[in-house]
């Protein structure tokens, strides 16, 4: 039986075979367990030299007289205990051993299948669980694309409410309430009867100082309640609601514990804050917690299965899957939500997590369809329409937006980090109510006097987005016609500007600065806040006035050798909403450092697919130069900042140390705690695990020879002393405790030993004390591990861990090694 069992074998011993009928996308980290097995079950009491003669190695007295301890001994562990094999909060998981874990209760099943038909009816279930967790996952995406439209529909009515109410019908937003108006002109379409300002409401009339105040007051009054209300519900009912979400999920998927991250409540009181905080002003975006909330809903769909309920890394796969969801009901964009999920969040991403990520986020996409949030039956979010296409020489200013976008990102994250970083240092991160407050009060005191403030965050990209036509009554599409010059829109596309026009610029430089500068002091709230959404915003603003100059340009230096060849005179040759659109782009790109995934996101957000090469020019361009102020995205400072233990791939280790430079313990540190395999008290090991806050502990033949035997983690100990004093009968403080297959040999009146070796891991990870740390990150990246034994001449000489690798590249790029909290 202990030979079938992988809490007994110590997993992935022998497993050559098993490796050879692994599948193609599991080989990897299941051949990890035979790599560095160099003990066998035999030779681990034949290296202590005190074994005894062969009569009596492995007898024991206990009581009236010798028996045989594989007949009278009482091995509790020979079924696995509750609890071992899980881990604590804020750590790291063991992805070889819950791989192998995986593929052990496969053979379990597949051995028993011929027993019984309800074993084999279970055989049935585990083959079918894919496909099963495949109509889960249509059950998840119904759920989660009809609660992200929801979320849309819920914060364009109470973004419009903090300027006005829908008399006859309360639930309408602004743009709804006009649809069945008679009485609206083509100059004023959102003017109607039915829509009250706050002002006509209370005061009676539309027009005048007082007016203006009173909608002032108000459009103050519900940013702030809503600013408040969303804060104090994320700090009262679930902290971790708060912030983007996107820096914990890429951290949970690369193996680390959060409980409580993915709940029920985080889950609930995320939708509900944040509705409540884009409502506010504030600036920030829905479609980064969307894909938290995308992720809460695929862990708590993931407890229907034991398969991946039971196994943290199969969980994971799930995970990887609902994070393309979000993204793609973000944004319209289901196949840019795959490749978000492959390029930006995933660690792990096997062919089958490809596919099923595809799945979910079809029908993801399918369900936000058939709800219509953006009222105009389309998917994408910003559909446009160019009616000219790009010339060859646009690439220059297309080059030029990607250099301001990733000026900008190494600007924000700088600033945004630093912000941070003094929040959490300072009094004024113990308040963060008040801070919510006043941010939210800054911008709205701000924002309303300027309409491309004051509007929604998703409107105003829109209109950035948007190429002028005769149906377009925008600021931005006044131009003076050359027959009339109080015509709004001339037919000829060959056009000066107005001085609608030159006013817009204006007030779209002052947008560009408050954004700015709003942006980096909102992301990090205690409220939900994206990113996506602002970055986009403050691109389009500078694409958009780029495009515009441009476009003048072109009218009055027609003759210019940039112009001539392609610029005819009465021939429209510049888009100003391209430029919107490949700036956007190109901030986004700079702050993230995404790079494919988003330029299928913009393309499928717009469905501009004839533009994709200026797209790729300037998200290229913005990566470069932020990558030559600094590697990391916002994520990943953010990740490092709250000194999360997460092994970027990104990032490449160039130094030349070796694994005695990094391991512990060092020359100063206190001799490595370990335990011996057969002569160790249950007194003196539970006085090792008080003593220690170890994560675990190497097992050796004896502290004379130094030689390995395995490795036993503090929390599987822990548990199995517990469960033994319970439910084993003779375990006294004096009892001795073995990790060996037999007893040793002891006096007549000893109490019952304690049998540990269930928990001991028998093959782990060891490299020589010569081995470059280049290798022993990659490694660590490449398998996920927890923790790898150094040795020498197979004595056992250390340990490192993933926070000793984090600390040492730290250390070795001239940061704070003690950032790294987490093991």
């Amino acid at each position: 039986m202990e030979s079938k069992q992988l809490y007994h074998r110590g997993y992935c011993r022998n497993s050559y075979n098993s490796i050879a009928s692994a599948s193609s996308d599991e080989e990897l980290l299941d051949g990890a367990g035979v790599i560095m097995d160099f003990h066998t079950t035999e030779d681990d009491n034949l290296l202590d030299g005190d074994a005894a003669s062969p009569g009596s190695n492995y007898a024991m007295s206990n009581g009236g007289g010798a028996a045989s301890s594989s007949t009278h001994l009482l091995d509790f562990l020979e079924e696995p205990i509750p609890g071992v094999g899980t881990y604590d909060d804020f750590h790291t998981i063991d992805w070889v051993r819950e791989k192998c874990k995986d593929r052990e209760r496969h053979r379990k099943i597949n051995s028993k299948k011929k027993e019984s038909a309800w074993e084999f009816t279970k055989s049935l279930y585990d083959a079918w669980s894919g496909w099963l967790v495949i109509l889960s996952f249509k059950l998840q995406c119904i759920t989660f694309g009809a609660l992200a439209g929801l979320i849309d529909i819920a914060a364009d009515w109470m973004n419009d409410l903090k300027e006005g109410v829908c008399l006859s019908a309360m639930w309408f937003n602004h743009e709804q309430c006009c649809w069945t108006s008679n009485e609206t002109t083509f100059a004023e379409r959102d003017k109607c009867p039915q829509w009250k300002s706050w002002a006509e409401l209370i005061l009676g009339q539309a027009e005048g100082p007082g007016s203006y105040i009173m909608n002032y007051f108000m459009y103050i009054y519900w940013a702030l309640s809503f600013a408040f209300l969303a804060v104090c519900l994320v700090k009262v009912f679930a902290p971790y609601a708060c912030g983007s979400g996107i820096p914990e999920i890429k951290t949970i998927l690369s193996g680390f514990i959060i409980r409580g991250y993915l709940g029920k409540w985080t889950l609930m009181i995320k939708t509900i804050t944040l509705v409540l905080a884009v409502a506010s002003g504030l600036s920030l975006g829905k479609e980064g917690p969307l894909v938290h909330v995308a992720c809460c809903c695929g862990n708590i769909f993931s407890y229907l299965f034991p398969k991946y309920s039971k196994n943290e890394a199969k969980k994971r796969e799930v995970l990887s899957a609902a994070s393309a969801a979000g993204v793609s009901v973000a944004f319209g964009a289901p196949i840019g939500g795959v490749l978000f999920s492959l390029e930006e969040v995933s660690y792990y991403f096997p062919l089958k997590t490809l596919w099923r990520s595809f799945f979910a986020a079809l029908v993801a996409a399918f369900v936000l369809r058939s709800i219509n949030p953006f009222g105009n039956s389309r998917l994408v979010l910003f559909y446009v329409e160019y009616h000219t296409p790009w010339y060859l020489f646009e690439l220059i200013p297309f080059i030029l937006l990607g250099v301001f976008g990733g000026l900008w990102g190494a600007f924000f994250i700088r600033a945004n980090i630093s912000w941070c970083r003094r929040r959490k240092s300072t009094r004024f991160g113990k308040y963060p109510v008040l801070e919510v407050i006043l941010v939210a009060a800054i911008t709205a005191v701000v924002a309303f006097p300027n309409p491309y403030t004051r509007q929604n965050t998703s409107e105003l990209i829109k209109e950035l987005f948007t190429d002028c036509g005769p149906l377009e009554s925008s600021q931005l599409c006044q131009y003076r016609s050359q027959m009339n010059g109080s015509k709004a829109f001339s037919d000829n596309p060959n056009r000066p500007s107005g001085p609608g026009v030159y006013a817009a610029i204006w007030q779209l430089c002052l947008a560009l600065i408050f954004k700015i500068i709003m942006t980096i002091f909102t992301f990090g709230l205690k409220v939900p806040s994206g990113l996506f959404i602002p970055s986009m915003a403050i691109g389009a603003i500078a694409g958009r006035i780029v495009g515009i100059a441009m476009e003048q340009l072109a009218y009055y230096h027609h003759d210019w050798f940039l112009f001539k060849e392609w610029c005819e005179v009465g021939a429209d040759c510049i888009t100003p909403g391209l430029y919107a659109m490949v700036g956007a782009a190109a901030c986004l790109g700079g702050v993230t450092r995404m790079t494919v995934s988003l330029v299928v996101i913009v393309f499928e957000l717009t469905g501009g697919l004839e533009y994709i090469v200026p797209l790729m020019a300037a998200v290229m361009t913005s990566k470069w130069v932020g990558d030559a102020f600094g590697r990391e995205g916002i994520y990943e400072a953010h990740i490092r900042l709250n000194g999360y233990p997460f092994l970027d791939a990104k990032e490449e280790f160039t130094h030349t140390t070796l694994a005695r430079e990094v391991m512990r313990p060092r020359r100063s540190d206190p001799p490595l705690a370990v335990l011996t395999q057969d002569d160790l008290t249950v007194e003196e090991l539970q006085g090792v695990i008080n003593e220690t806050s170890y994560n675990g502990f190497p097992v050796i033949v004896s502290k004379e020879s130094q030689r390995l035997v395995g490795f036993a983690l503090r929390r599987d100990i822990t548990i199995a002393l517990e469960n033994a004093r319970r439910k084993q009968e003779g375990i006294l403080l004096n009892s001795r405790v073995y990790f060996t297959q037999h007893a040793p040999t002891l006096p007549a009146d000893s109490p019952r030993p304690l049998k540990l070796r269930s928990i001991l891991d028998m093959s782990p990870f060891t490299v020589t004390d010569h081995t470059p740390m280049e290798i022993v990150v990659d490694i660590f990246r490449k398998l996920g591990l927890r923790q790898c034994l150094v040795t020498h001449n197979g004595r056992l000489l250390g340990i490192i861990t993933k926070k000793d690798i984090l600390r040492h590249m730290a250390q070795m790029a001239n940061q704070d090694p003690e950032s790294i909290m987490f093991n």
